[in-house]
Order: C-alpha cells, then structure tokens, then sequence
C-alpha cells in the first residue's frame, strides 16, 4: 500500500465491513448462487458468514486488535492454503496477511473461490493500493513463509513441503460444550447455533457434548425443537439417514429426535448429523478432560468458569469469532510480524 498506516486499515477495512453488513445487488447475487457450485453453501449460510464478517471488520475492534502489532511493511510473501469447508472460511488469514503488510499468495479452495475474490475486489475498490498485497494462485511458488490449513492427512504433506520456512500447519478441530445441567431453555436454543450453523461443517462447531452423570437429554431436545427444518438440506438428510441406519443395523444405543442423532462416544469430532456426548463427575474431572484434548479443541461452548487452555465462548456465540480469536490459539498476526 502506498499508505500504509493504522488508521488507513483501520478505515478501510471498517468499512469494506459496512459493504458486508449491508449488501449490494452484486453480492447479493453471489450469495445467492453459491449453491450451484456447492450445496452446502445455502443463500442463509453464505449471508451469516458474509455479515459474521462485516460485524468483525467495525472500527473499535479493528484498533483493538490493530494497536497490538507494529503496522509496517513487511514485504513477505506468504502462501495460504485456504479451507473451503464453510464460506470465507480463510478470509482471516487473508486480512492478517495484508494487515500485516505482506503479500498474500492465495491458494483458494475449490469449494470457495468465487466469494472471497469478490470480497476483496471490494476491498481494492476502498482503496487500490491493496491490489498490490494479494494474488490467486494456482500453484505457491517463491514464498517467504507458508500458512496451511487442512486435515490431518494433509498436514503431514504441508510438513513435508513447506516445513523449511516459517509456517502454521492446521490440523483437524472440533469444538465442545459443557453443560452443568443448570442450563436454561433459552442458553440451549442458542446452543442449537453453535451445533446447527453451517450444518455443523465448521472447526467451531460443536460435535461433542460433556454432560454430567445422569443427565437428561429431554429439555435439551426441546430446547433446540426449533432447528428441526434442518432436516429439509438434502445433504444433511442423506448423513443423518446413513448414521441412523449404521446405529439400528449395529444395535447401537443412541438418542434421535427426527433430525440429530446422539451418541454416547469418547472421540470428539461426530459425523454429520450426529452429537456425540460424555459424562463428567464433576467440573474438575470436566476440565482434566478438556486439556487431555487441547490440541485437538478449536473452541468451549459453556458459562461454566472453567480453567482450560481452549478458548471458551458463551452459548450462541461460537461462529462469531472476534479478530484475535485466532484458529488453533496460535497468534497469524505476531507469526506475520515476526517473519525474518
């Protein structure tokens, strides 16, 4: 950038965040026809993932997040192998890298391309200079440092490739929640969110219950009753079937509602259309199990005060990351600061 200051970010990006939260016909338009190209990506989604953006991207915590770091260019180029498992899922890293001021060479998903171009050409639109701070690639090449995300097989080929220069290699998380049984009905409703949003393809969703010993799953049904259209995705359907019928075929003891399937399990990360749950004597024990799996935890869902490494976020709120809630707890922007 030609201007590159605080402030200048600052208001640029403020209001690229205005752009989001209120849509022009164009983009409007993209939402709209994200679902031919992936079915998943459903208008109702690609909006919450537009606006869950636009409401990040506002002044005060922009200069919040913004005053930690020294804001100078740093003229690196930083390859970003970008996940496409929700819409603009990577667009984070993208923001860091160009805040940071480096050069961001964009390895978009195949399953996300087209959104998160449009995105920052409004962004160039705010100010041309930024054209200058990111290219789509095809191929990385000529990096200075790289930023990968993708799952656990993956990681192993990203260490193989890029692991001689400075980098952040993500791997598979899921996110938890701890009930106390003391829940209201209205705390539970919001946590069909953290569990229903995206259809639960998200690293912050919720896969995994702990509930304490003998506890109850009737109010919790009927606290998320409201989400029950979800069963009208036909992808989603066709997982919820699939596991119900592994679940009566093996005699497996679950719980189903007509749209979720929970399932007594250690693992953390459940199939689509499935929860699974555990049970915990008491906070204690709760928190030893949290931390026995930090390294594989994105984020808690709870209003317990629990004692962990993992972020822990109120019910509702898991899918509304602020811009230091970084993927994995590990800070892009010190990371891109730092690059020597």
């Amino acid at each position: 950038m030609s201007k590159f200051n605080k402030e200048g970010l600052i208001n640029a990006f403020a209001e690229l965040g205005e752009h989001l939260n209120n849509p022009n016909e164009q983009l409007l338009e993209i939402i709209n026809n994200e679902k031919h190209y992936n079915a998943w990506f459903t208008p109702e989604s690609v909006l919450q993932a537009v606006k869950a953006i636009g409401a990040m991207l506002n002044k005060q915590d922009l200069s919040t997040w913004l005053d930690k770091y020294p804001i100078q260019q740093h003229n690196k180029r930083v390859g970003l192998i970008l996940a496409g498992n929700i819409p603009l899922v990577g667009f984070h890293d993208v923001l860091c890298v160009i805040a940071s001021g480096n050069h961001a060479l964009i390895k978009a998903s195949s399953q996300d391309t087209r959104l998160i171009k449009y995105v920052l050409e409004m962004l160039t639109a705010i100010d041309s200079s930024f054209a200058e701070q990111y290219s789509f690639v095809e191929r990385l090449e000529k990096f200075d440092a790289v930023i990968a995300t993708g799952s656990n097989n993956t990681s192993r080929y990203f260490d193989y490739y890029f692991g001689k220069v400075p980098n952040i290699i993500r791997k598979n998380r899921n996110s938890v929640a701890l009930l106390t049984g003391n829940e209201t009905a209205e705390q539970l409703q919001a946590l069909g969110h953290d569990i229903f949003d995206y259809y639960g393809l998200g690293c912050r969703n919720v896969s995994k219950l702990l509930v304490p010993e003998g506890y109850i799953f009737n109010f919790f049904f009927e606290s998320i009753e409201s989400y029950q259209p979800i069963i009208n995705h036909h992808k989603y359907n066709n997982n919820y079937d699939y596991n119900k019928s592994i679940y009566l075929v093996n005699s497996d003891n679950h719980f189903d509602n007509g749209f979720l399937l929970l399932k007594e399990d250690e693992r953390l990360a459940s199939p689509l259309a499935v929860l699974y749950y555990g049970f915990y004597k008491d906070i204690a024990s709760a928190e030893n199990l949290l931390e026995a799996e930090s390294d594989k935890i994105q984020c808690i869902v709870s209003a317990a005060p629990l004692q962990v490494k993992a972020q822990v976020v109120d019910f509702g709120m898991s899918q509304q990351p602020a811009l230091w809630d970084y993927a994995d707890g590990v800070d892009t922007m010190a990371f891109l600061t730092g690059i020597s």
